[in-house]
């Protein structure tokens, strides 16, 4: 559970990844030679126990969010139902609530929004 009274409720998580050879398909937070790796967040809710977070990637590393999440330089919570950087649940309570791309032939915006079902 997030403590709101001495944590940020909003904020940029900028930690550097890399693949954590000895331990695939675990990523891990390398300051020497990690790739840049930003996750703007905002907490939106603590309740019994769990928190409810919006989660808005910059850049698109494996396992960006889980690991930024779960790690102690990060938010220090891992997601529900992360059962690499957490424990297992009845399911990986990580939802892309808003996508938006261009289409690549018409070149188009299109986007999709979707609540989370959880």
């Amino acid at each position: 559970e997030y403590d709101l009274q001495t944590k940020k409720k909003k904020g940029d998580i900028n930690l550097p990844l890399s693949m954590d050879y000895l331990n695939r398909p675990m990523q891990r937070v390398n300051f020497d030679e990690g790739k840049p790796a930003l996750t703007s967040y905002e907490i939106l809710e603590v309740s019994n126990g769990r928190t409810r977070i919006h989660f808005y990637p910059k850049t698109g590393r494996t396992h960006q969010l889980r690991l930024h999440a779960a790690h102690e330089m990060g938010l220090n919570i891992p997601i529900v139902g992360d059962d690499i950087y957490g424990q297992r649940d009845e399911r990986l309570c990580l939802h892309a609530g808003f996508i938006e791309l261009m289409h690549p032939v018409t070149e188009e915006v299109i986007s999709f929004t979707v609540d989370a079902p959880f």
